[in-house]
């Protein structure tokens, strides 16, 4: 169900910045999303396809680019991407947790217009 608000807000921005520029039509809107966020595409494009109905957006393409977890460790500085339901344990030295470098992104990229 999250997904609904967040689909209507990336709705939001595309319609705003075309209309901004004096676009007619959207033809495309290419969403980042990070792994972590736990949002589901098909169901983000489910919500899309409903909510872009009579918008400008209507029968634009939704192109999500997944963003997959990556981590620096804290100890050694390595860079991992950590197993899915495991605790965060560098590979390298066996530090546990680290700094998030990608995976929890959400955002419009870029829309194309017409």
């Amino acid at each position: 169900m999250h997904e609904l608000a967040i689909t209507q807000s990336v709705l939001d921005i595309a319609v705003g910045q075309a209309q901004r520029h004096g676009a007619r039509r959207i033809t495309a809107v290419n969403l980042v999303v990070g792994e972590l966020t736990g949002y589901v595409p098909d169901s983000i494009q489910f919500y899309f396809d409903l909510l872009s109905r009579g918008t400008p957006a209507e029968a634009a393409a939704l192109n999500v680019r997944r963003v997959p977890t990556q981590v620096r460790c804290r100890q050694c500085r390595a860079e991992f991407r950590p197993e899915e339901g495991v605790l965060w344990v560098c590979p390298a030295c066996g530090g546990l947790g680290g700094d998030l470098l990608s995976g929890n992104e959400l955002l419009v990229e870029s829309i194309e217009v017409e």
